[in-house]
Formats: structure tokens, sequence, C-alpha cells
């Protein structure tokens, strides 16, 4: 996995159950090169046998409660959710300025961004109760940004779904390098994504001969998944609850397509 060592160890173990479901989790620490990372398992417990494993990559505030949220809802829907950190251990915020900041020092590298995202990636398919032949990657605002960015890059997954993403790049697909299917979850309203840049990516995925679906839900603004969106000040930021119902049964109705379940 180009180099980069991965070290994992379990610090918390907590069962709860949760619609049915014994949904345990478990906080993991691992490593790309010299950066201390953090992550989140999910997984039901009464589940036979390996299952698909689904990354979760967080918005740019950092490794929140709102991707760990993210990896408990897979659990209860039969996956094993991994909340990954882009960022670095402990470095999580609720303040925009410092958000920002954040997600600009962790993307100026392109190399580097792979690099966390692959170490996610091979910590998730060492786990012992995902099958390595069935994974995707799930991402929120910045972190479907980045999501983007790995199948762009020809990163081996099924699917990879972007909630609220950036879809502009500096790095479009070249054509056969998507193996992912992609599926976009986009809010109508958000003002962050133009009209210019929807359709630059769909001549993009077009071009490279992806398996793609654009989504606009209407009503929804920027971050439409995060209860907390509308407590930071900033206006086009806004949580939906029914384009947070709807993207996530679009996002389920992919992931069993493509897992063949």
């Amino acid at each position: 996995m180009n180099g980069t060592t991965v070290l994992a160890a379990a610090t918390l173990l907590v069962f709860s159950l949760l619609a049915g479901a014994e949904v345990r989790t478990k906080e993991v620490t691992y490593t790309q090169g010299d950066t201390e990372l953090q992550g989140f398992f999910a997984w039901d417990a009464e589940a036979k046998g390996k299952r698909p494993g689904v990354l979760v990559v967080h918005e740019w505030w950092g490794h929140n409660q709102h991707a760990r949220n993210q990896a408990i809802r897979l659990a209860k829907d039969g996956y094993v959710g991994l909340a990954v950190d882009m960022y670095g251990k402990g470095k999580v915020t609720t303040h925009p300025p410092e958000a920002q900041s954040f997600a600009a020092e962790a993307t100026k590298d392109p190399a580097l961004v792979k690099a966390r995202f692959l170490a996610a990636l091979d910590l998730l398919k060492k786990d012992p109760h995902v099958d390595p032949d069935r994974v995707a990657a799930i991402g929120y605002c910045f972190g479907g940004g980045v999501v983007l960015g790995m199948a762009r890059a020809g990163v081996d997954l099924d699917a990879v779904v972007s909630f609220h993403g950036a879809i502009a790049t500096q790095q479009p697909a070249m054509a056969g390098m998507v193996k992912a299917q992609v599926l976009v979850l986009n809010g109508a309203d958000d003002a962050m994504i133009t009209a210019e840049q929807i359709d630059g990516f769909k001549k993009e995925m077009a071009a490279a001969g992806a398996k793609y679906e654009f989504v606009n839900l209407p009503g929804a603004k920027h971050s439409f998944t995060n209860p907390d969106a509308d407590k930071v000040g900033m206006p086009n930021l806004a949580y939906n609850a029914e384009a947070d119902k709807a993207s996530w049964a679009a996002m389920l109705k992919l992931l069993r397509a493509v897992f063949g379940q």
C-alpha cells in the first residue's frame, strides 16, 4: 500500500442495541507516515460472516461525532463503517475559519490526501468483519471531495458517494480510470456548488466513461445531513431532514446494487 504503515490499536469498545442490531463500536489509533490518526469502527455483532466495509470521510470540521454517527448508521444497515481521519488525531473544530485552515493544509499535497485515504482503506480491509473485496467510501462536504478524488485517481473501490461535497477539481479523471460507481448527492439550494461546476462534473464523468449519477435534492442547502449545521452561523449551511433521509436511501440503493445484496 505505497509504503504506508498502518498501526491500529483498539482503545475503546462500546456496546449498544440499536434498531434490533447489536451495534458495537471501537475507537482505533493508526498512522500514516509520522502522523497519528484516529478511526471509529461500527459493526453489527449479530451479523454472520464477513460483510462489505465502508469508509466515512468527515466534513471540514474533522473527525467529529457526525462522521461517527454515519458509521453507526452503516452498521445498522449491515455494513462495517469506519469513520476516518484526514487531519491528524485531535484536529477537530466547530469554528469555520479553523476548519477552512485544516482543510487547506490537508489538501495542499494530493499525494498526502491519497496516502491518508489508503492508510484508512488498508485498516478497513484488515478488519476481521470485512470482506476486503467489497469496499466503498462515502464522504461529506470536504470528505465528499476526497472520495470523488479517490475515484478519479482510480482507487479500487466498488462505489463512492458524495454528500454535499465539492465537485470541482484540478485533477479530472482520465478515460478508463474510474473503477467505482459514483453517486453525488447535492443540495439543489447549495450556493457553494455552481451550475457551471455541475455541468463540468457531468462532462468529466462522461468523458472518463464512469458509471455515475448526480442527484439534486430540492430545497437542500450545504451540509444538509448534519443536524448541527444551523448552529455555526453560516447562512448557506442548514440541516434538512427530508434530504438527509432521501440521500441515505439513495446511497443504500447503490451499495446494495454493487454488493449484490
